[in-house]
């Protein structure tokens, strides 16, 4: 039986942002911290399916205190126009969930010319993340949840060439790429914020009876109608599939396992790739570089470097 989350936490008077909301495990989180009296806040780039998810959450919950804010995550300018709106209209920040994702699609580039999963998956919740980690700060003890998979482990970040434009694209390992990054992010930030009340943790959400895995077509062959099958047939519910991101985000007793990637509600150990300090720490600075932020003062620390531009060059 797949495990559950067993904290009874309430979080009345807290406010939580959950990327990604509208349906499956997002929806299904966005649901169980509602239901423990917080502020939500979904972020999605469908407002119109955003706003039934939030009235459904509102008449099963009877909490009315459901936001909906646009966010599309292909793009970076709309990343940096929900922050601002938060910063300027929240007070606080307790818990930040990076759900949203894409999986296996064929190959795509974000409007900022990345490739679709990693510059999604990764790229535009590593610019989220930085541009409220002073309202996480201020709001601490505050947490950031990060969404990966054990698809990770099928992960290689290859810094010569990121965006998939050397090689010939496979769509699966892309996605491993994005998931791998989730947790080597997670970890450095982490690092980062040793010391500021503000934890942060990547999951596997496990393998959930949804439609995602139709969209794999023939992106892996034969395999994705084993994983479909699979799925289908002993794959979680979206009900148990949520259940390790609302543990990482409200389990009493966590702070001492910040950066730790989770399944099934208890600490995991994720592929030796992904617990490399060395890749997280370079990840990080290219990913600084890729969305803008190198040559600021990031609220997590500071870096110099030489530019979106040249970054871009050198990773893909």
């Amino acid at each position: 039986m797949p495990s559950m989350c067993q904290s009874k936490a309430r979080l009345d008077g807290k406010t939580v942002i959950i990327t990604g909301a509208n349906q499956g495990i997002g929806f299904e989180t966005a649901k169980d911290l509602a239901g423990r009296g917080a502020k939500i806040i979904l972020a999605c780039r469908d407002l119109t399916r955003a706003q039934k998810a939030a009235d459904d959450i509102k008449e099963e919950t009877k909490n009315e205190n459901i936001v909906v804010h646009q966010l599309n995550l292909a793009s970076l300018a709309s990343v940096r126009s929900f922050a601002q709106k938060i910063n300027e209209t929240e007070e606080q920040l307790n818990i930040l969930i990076n759900n949203a994702g894409v999986m296996a699609p064929p190959k795509t580039q974000t409007e900022d010319g990345f490739e679709l999963q990693f510059g999604v998956n990764h790229l535009g919740h590593f610019l989220l993340t930085n541009l409220l980690l002073d309202l996480l700060k201020k709001s601490a003890p505050s947490r950031v949840v990060n969404v990966s998979s054990m698809a990770h482990k099928g992960g290689n970040l290859n810094f010569d060439d990121l965006q998939w434009e050397k090689r010939q694209y496979v769509p699966f390992d892309a996605y491993g790429d994005s998931k791998i990054a989730n947790i080597s992010f997670t970890r450095e930030l982490a690092r980062k914020l040793e010391g500021t009340g503000v934890t942060t943790y990547s999951l596997h959400p496990g393998v959930i009876k949804t439609d995602l895995y139709n969209h794999l077509g023939t992106s892996m062959g034969w395999k994705s109608g084993v994983i479909n099958t699979f799925a289908k047939w002993f794959g979680k519910t979206v009900v148990q599939g949520a259940q390790t991101t609302i543990h990482c985000a409200v389990m009493e007793g966590l702070e001492d396992k910040t950066g730790q990637y989770f399944s099934d509600c208890a600490p995991k150990q994720p592929s030796s790739r992904a617990r490399d300090d060395d890749v997280a720490r370079r990840l990080w600075e290219v990913s600084e570089k890729l969305v803008g932020l190198s040559g600021q003062q990031t609220s997590a620390e500071g870096t110099s470097a030489e530019g979106a531009a040249q970054a871009e060059a050198q990773a893909s």
